[in-house]
Parts: structure tokens; C-alpha cells; sequence
């Protein structure tokens, strides 16, 4: 009996901690102790070699507890390292984040800067253009001051038309009543017939000009001028085939030069 118990013993200190071996031992000892016949003993031999077996599945089922224990604290291991790792992207990622604030606020604070330097240059170039226009009409005024002096002996020399009265500036009404401010206005005769001179001065003389000339000024008063006899002066063209194209028009040309 005794050494079924020692056996026994063994056994359950293998699976079990020293305390709890020592407590199952004593309560088996103690069943031992209450058996009182000895034929009983094949009986008790049985119980002790299922109670072993019994130990043995339970010392297997505790080492495969143990091997789960360890793969849940290796896993547990990888997974902190995991959460350390997305906890250190995170803060990577509120960094970027708070660079690409700071970036999108620089870039607003330039974009509002070039926004006002374009604002700027806006205005002086609407300035320049002015000052430009202005220029360009003191420019033709000039031109033109010079043409009403020129024009008479030009006119009458290449075209036989001679002036009555004095080239001028006017304002002329269409046929609407519309008022036209013309640059140089005139009359003249020629073979006995009365004309309208109507022209004007262009600093640099471009085929657009004229398109515009005939558009604007010709078009709108040629029902009211009667007979009209077209003339251009210009200190010189923007291309070399505008001269052409004014005599294709049938408009006389003259540069500041003929003057």
C-alpha cells in the first residue's frame, strides 16, 4: 500500500506544484485508510492505475496548457510590439501632418503674397497702359498737327485736290446723330467736285488700324459726308505689306518723312 502511495506521490508532484501534490497525496491516503477488506484491494489496484492514468492525462492536458500559455505570451510579445510600432507610425504621421499644416499655411501666405504683387502689377500695368495711351494720342496729335500743315501741298500735288479752308479736328454726327470725333476733316475739290477729306494719324500704322478706320469712321459717315476721299498718316507701318494693303483700299498714305 505504501508504495502505491509513494507511486502515487511521484507522480502528482511531476503534474502539480509540491503543496498540491502534498494534499491530493493525504486525501488519497485517507480513502486508502478507510478501506477495511482486503479482498477490496484488486478493486483499490484498479482504482489507483485509472487514477493514475487520470494524473498522467491531467499532467499532458497541463503541459499543453503550459505550451498555450507560452504561444499566448509570445503572441501577446508580438502584438505590444505591434501596437508599439503603430503608436510610433501614428506619431509619424500626426508629425507629417502637423509639417504639412505649417506647409499649407506657408504656402497660403504666399500664394496671398503674390496675389497682392499681382494685384500690384495689375495697376501699374493699367497705369503703364494709360500713361502709354496718353502718349500715344499726344503722338498722333503731334502727327496730325503736322499734317494739317503738310496735307494741302501733298493733296494738291499728287491728286489734284485743292483745299478749301483748313483740315481740322471735329466731332461729326452719323446718321443716327451719333456723334464721331474725326482727326483730320476737310474740304476740298477736285475736276469741280466737292470732297470730304476724312483721315487720321497713327504713331506705328498697323492693317488692323486700318480695318478699324474703315469700320468706325468710314462706314459710319460716308451717307453723311457725301463723296469722301480717304487719307492716312503714320510715322511708320508695323509689318511692310500695310502700305499695300491702305492703297488696296483705296486710302492715300503718306509718312511723316513726306511732311
Amino acid at each position: 500500500m505504501i508504495g502505491v502511495i509513494d507511486e502515487i506521490k511521484r507522480r502528482l508532484m511531476e503534474a502539480f506544484p509540491p503543496e498540491q501534490a502534498e494534499v491530493l497525496t493525504d486525501a488519497i491516503r485517507l480513502a486508502f485508510d478507510q478501506l477495511v477488506k482486503a479482498s477490496d484491494f484488486a478493486e483499490l489496484k484498479a482504482i489507483v492505475a485509472e487514477l493514475a492514468k487520470r494524473m498522467d492525462e491531467l499532467a499532458e492536458a497541463q503541459k499543453q496548457t503550459e505550451n498555450r500559455l507560452n504561444e499566448l505570451a509570445e503572441r501577446f510579445i508580438e502584438l505590444t510590439k505591434r501596437v508599439d510600432e503603430l503608436t510610433e507610425a501614428q506619431k509619424e504621421t500626426e508629425r507629417q501632418l502637423r509639417e504639412l499644416a505649417r506647409r499649407t499655411d506657408d504656402l497660403a501666405e504666399a500664394q496671398r503674397r503674390t496675389e497682392e504683387e499681382l494685384r500690384k502689377l495689375i495697376q501699374e500695368h493699367r497705369e503703364t497702359r494709360r500713361q502709354l495711351g496718353g502718349l500715344a494720342i499726344t503722338v498722333g496729335y503731334t502727327l496730325e498737327n503736322e499734317a494739317f500743315k503738310a496735307l494741302p501741298k501733298l493733296l494738291e500735288r499728287d491728286f489734284g485736290i485743292k483745299i478749301k479752308g483748313r483740315l481740322k479736328r471735329a466731332y461729326i454726327k452719323d446718321k443716327e446723330g451719333k456723334p464721331i470725333e474725326v482727326n483730320i476733316i476737310g474740304k476740298g475739290v477736285k475736276d469741280g467736285r466737292e470732297l470730304t477729306i476724312l483721315g487720321e494719324g497713327k504713331a506705328q500704322l498697323s492693317k488692323r488700324d486700318v480695318d478699324r478706320f474703315l469700320r468706325r469712321k468710314v462706314d459710319r459717315l460716308k451717307d453723311v459726308l457725301g463723296e469722301l476721299f480717304l487719307v492716312l498718316v503714320t510715322h511708320m507701318t508695323s509689318d511692310p505689306e500695310v502700305e499695300d494693303y491702305v492703297r488696296e483700299k483705296g486710302i492715300a498714305l503718306y509718312f511723316s518723312y513726306d511732311f
